[in-house]
């Protein structure tokens, strides 16, 4: 007993020598889930949809590791396969896998547009099985690997006015299980994020909005919206050895939103 305690480091949380998959990394929260996989060690490779990656490159870099790119649209199957057959000609492996990329579309739900419903679902829900499957082609002949799919507060609670997004967050928590299901076998672990309510550049003015922030920000237990840092500690540890027994499961990073009425 007292060896299996002398195994155990901080190298549990090591990435030195991995490979990660982050989709729409080059902005938003995937920007900082990049920088602390490259800060942790990990070499990444991004798909991404908009056309500016000069801020994720530069700091990826900065952390002396590589980063790559391609660049399309995920709801594209042909797409989804360039991605995993670009990395393997990058990198040779793929180690982790980060379904970030995702949208959302407002409107009055009697009167929500067909075409906002098929978006959503498309790139929130469908994109990250197919990529997912696809990953796990490769994984499960290396014997390991990390899929990390992003939930969010409403995989568990549900918003006006956005109803496929609601349905296809919630949907990530299922498709999590399966995947968990079917590849724990192959020590491949997956496992969701569901970040809550963060302060960034797309809600800023929301934020301005008294009524709106003080709903918020009443609910969250901590008593404030996260930062973009309180999401990198978890991302690192379930893209490390240190969670290898740990599949299926969520980590809801929301200051204590959905815990409370």
């Amino acid at each position: 007993m007292t060896t299996e305690f002398e195994n155990f480091s901080l190298d549990f949380f090591n990435l030195d020598g991995k490979v990660a998959i982050i989709t729409g990394a080059n902005q938003g929260l995937g920007l900082a889930y990049a920088v602390a996989l490259a800060k942790a060690g990990a070499d990444l490779f991004i798909p991404h949809y908009t056309d500016d990656i000069s801020d994720v490159k530069k700091l990826v870099q900065k952390e002396g590791r590589s980063v790559t790119f391609l660049q399309g649209d995920l709801t594209d199957k042909e797409y989804i396969q360039k991605i995993v057959d670009k990395c393997l000609a990058d990198y040779g492996r793929i180690d982790i896998l980060i379904n970030n990329a995702g949208a959302s579309a407002f409107a009055p739900f009697a009167e929500y547009p067909d075409r906002y419903w098929e978006m959503c679902i498309n790139l929130d829900l469908n994109a990250v099985y197919y990529l997912s499957h696809a990953v796990a082609m490769v994984m499960m002949k290396q014997k390991s690997g990390k899929i990390i799919n992003v939930g969010s507060a409403l995989s568990y609670t549900a918003d006006k006015h956005c109803p496929p997004y609601a349905t296809a967050k919630t949907g990530i928590i299922g498709l999590t299980r399966v995947f968990a299901n079917e590849l724990g076998s192959y020590n491949i672990q997956t496992n969701t994020i569901s970040p809550g309510f963060l302060a960034t550049e797309v809600n800023a003015e929301l934020r301005k909005d008294p009524a709106f922030y003080n709903k918020i920000t009443n609910r969250i237990a901590a008593g404030r919206w996260g930062e973009m840092e309180d999401l990198m500690g978890t991302i690192v540890y379930l893209s490390s050895r240190a969670s290898d027994y740990v599949n299926g499961w969520d980590i809801s990073v929301d200051g204590g939103f959905t815990t409370t009425l």
